[in-house]
């Protein structure tokens, strides 16, 4: 029997749901240990591959992630979070349900607030 051997580059070939499964389980663990910059990277590995809840976890990580970010620095995670939404998940879970009202109620608010800013603040 032939031994394949195992790198990270070969892995994310999504070849088998292993790896995306893998991926998906070091996000959750990254996610409860509140490291939210890791979360997303094991989440995006696990979203790519296709790996089911993935996407919705992915969003919901980079949202949560934008949050912590100073006003106007989060807008390009959440726009990658509104891409990850948009492509692929299942409009009709609750739960991304949720997050697209969500998602969409920052968008609005953040247009307002560009709205608000002085002519010359850009």
């Amino acid at each position: 029997m032939s031994v394949r051997p195992w790198s990270p580059e070969t892995a994310r070939r999504c070849v088998d749901g292993a790896w995306a499964d893998i991926a998906f389980e070091l996000g959750l663990l990254y996610e409860r240990e509140g490291d939210l910059g890791q979360a997303v990277r094991w989440f995006r590995h696990a979203a790519e591959c296709d790996r089911p809840g993935a996407a919705v976890r992915l969003s919901s990580a980079l949202t949560r992630l934008a949050d912590e970010r100073a006003a106007g620095a989060g807008e390009e995670l959440l726009a990658e979070a509104s891409r990850w939404l948009s492509e692929g998940v299942d409009a009709t879970r609750p739960d991304s349900i949720r997050l697209i009202t969500d998602m969409l109620d920052r968008h609005q608010r953040a247009a307002a607030r560009r709205g608000l800013e002085p002519a010359g603040a850009n």
